[in-house]
């Protein structure tokens, strides 16, 4: 197995070691071309329709006695998916016309945890002294200040505690790792060059993740 201990010898592409010891990325994502953020959000419609028709098949069978109306609801259901799965292909496209068509984020990783923050540029009520000061550090080239600006900017950001993870799974042609708490679900994007080290780095420090 790869050594995935903080290491200055490490180079990769994108993932750098900063001065604090966390390792530090921007991933920019095309939100028109990556089906992630469509997928997620419909995922949810999905369960909600779902499980309404579950409840609604279950008491009606406890009334009526049969299934012939649980299953012509569920025709009902294909019906409504549909028209979500429609809704949402809008949603994220006037989404992504918003943000430009991308999705920015700043990921930190270290021993203990990995956060996944929005570029505050990417959101209305960013504050104002917490961007110069993001700005300032990426001028610099002071990723470790550009990360504290950026933390200071907005409240877009996902931690993931590693002792607390559950799960944490690689979908590589999406460039994502998807690393799940019990009540909180992060995403981490990385390029290719570095995707090994990354799920390693996570993966290693998750003793309770499957």
């Amino acid at each position: 197995m790869t050594d995935t201990k903080a290491d200055p010898t490490y180079r990769g592409k994108e993932v750098r070691l900063c001065d604090d010891g966390k390792y530090r990325w921007v991933y920019e994502m095309d939100m028109v071309k990556n089906p992630t953020v469509f997928l997620t959000v419909f995922k949810i419609f999905f369960y909600i329709i779902l499980v309404g028709w579950l409840v609604f098949g279950f008491f009606l069978n406890i009334i009526h006695g049969d299934w012939k109306g649980f299953l012509d609801m569920g025709k009902a259901m294909l019906i409504v998916l549909a028209i979500f799965a429609v809704l949402t292909l809008l949603g994220v496209l006037i989404l992504a016309a918003f943000y430009g068509g991308k999705y920015i984020v700043l990921f930190e990783m270290d021993e203990g945890q990995i956060s996944h923050i929005q570029v505050p540029g990417q959101f209305k009520k960013a504050k104002a002294l917490g961007t110069l000061t993001a700005l300032v550090g990426i001028a610099a080239k002071k990723p470790t200040v550009a990360g504290a600006g950026l933390l200071a900017s907005g409240k877009n950001s996902s931690t993931s505690v590693y002792k607390n993870v559950r799960r944490v799974k690689a979908v590589r042609p999406l460039h994502l790792i998807k690393v799940n708490q019990l009540l909180d679900k992060n995403q981490v994007y990385v390029r290719d060059e570095d995707f090994n080290f990354v799920y390693q780095f996570i993966k290693t420090r998750c003793p309770q993740a499957k």
